[in-house]
């Protein structure tokens, strides 16, 4: 990777941005990270583990002599972040964020971004159980997949050294158009967010919750496992990515109805049917999964050898 920058400011110093911070710092793509959070505890715990060289807890400050800018805040933050860091950007600074959607987001820079052709707007498909800034990890981004979605008025170069950035730290690298990206994303991540908070919610409100989460299996951990995710970035998720997110509602309760339709007729072959179809297209997406992780390795194994 020929990427550098020579100071790098995270706004948001938690999981997402302290991870992209000590990946940048063991690839030596960056030679100097400074650090923003809401919480002088989370700023004083990214000092003593090494994550970042400075820290404040204003955004402005942060941003001073920065030539990359990491947004890593809840979405419906990002508007207030963006009107305060814009006086004190340097003119050629790359900003890109983390953001989970990308229109509201995009938005928001090409109305507040004194250069919203360097705003490159960004999202990584990684994360763990834990949060905050003590989870980090350099090896976060590590084969797993963050999608950039530019636009033809984005700066050529900026979504260059955004790629090159991301593939530096063992990323796999795609690029979706943005409306696009919102829909995908309502449809693969937001809509099974929405179902685990709901069948949560809904179970733990009934007379026996007790021992319905008593003899609850690992089914149910697994499956309602995402429940345990921030309701602060998820109500913004949803508030801001409403209508893609309706849709596949819409298209899940349709499938729904057709279950249940099925269970109260007593249909063996109908429900057999839908199952059938499910494990097909679970197999299916597990082996897409696997493929593109093993061509991405042979990938990089490939350059490797070629530099060497």
């Amino acid at each position: 990777m020929t990427v550098h920058f020579s100071r790098m400011a995270v706004i948001g110093l938690g999981l997402i941005g302290g991870s992209l911070a000590l990946a940048a710092r063991k690839a030596a793509l960056v030679d100097r990270v400074v650090g923003c959070a809401s919480r002088q505890a989370s700023l004083d715990s990214g000092l003593a583990l090494g994550i970042i060289d400075e820290g404040t807890l204003s955004a402005a400050d942060a941003v001073k002599g920065a030539d990359l800018v990491f947004l890593s805040v809840p979405v419906a933050t990002m508007p207030t972040i963006m009107a305060e860091i814009a006086p004190c950007l340097r003119p050629d600074a790359i900003v890109t964020d983390g953001g989970s959607v990308k229109q509201f987001v995009w938005q928001a820079a090409q109305e507040l971004l004194p250069n919203p052709a360097n705003f490159v707007p960004g999202h990584p498909i990684a994360g763990r159980e834990k949060s905050g800034v003590e989870a980090a990890v350099a090896h976060l981004y590590q084969d797993h997949r963050v999608i950039l979605t530019p636009t033809a008025d984005n700066a050529v170069e900026a979504v260059q050294r955004v790629v090159e950035l991301w593939e530096g730290v063992g990323a796999i690298v795609e690029v979706l158009d943005i409306v696009e990206h919102d829909r995908v994303l309502a449809e693969t991540s937001h809509l099974p967010h929405l179902l685990a908070f709901s069948l949560v919610d809904s179970l733990s409100r009934q007379g026996d919750s007790h021992d319905i989460f008593h003899y609850a299996a690992g089914g149910f951990r697994d499956f309602t496992r995402i429940a345990s995710s921030s309701p602060v970035m998820w109500r913004d998720i949803f508030l801001h990515n409403t209508q893609a997110t309706l849709d596949a509602l819409t298209v899940f309760e349709t499938g729904l109805v057709q279950f249940r339709q099925a269970m109260e007729a007593g249909d063996a072959n109908a429900l057999m049917n839908i199952m059938t179809r499910a494990n097909q297209a679970r197999d299916y997406f597990l082996n897409l999964q696997n493929n593109h992780l093993q061509n991405n390795t042979l990938q990089q194994n490939k350059e490797q050898e070629s530099d060497q």
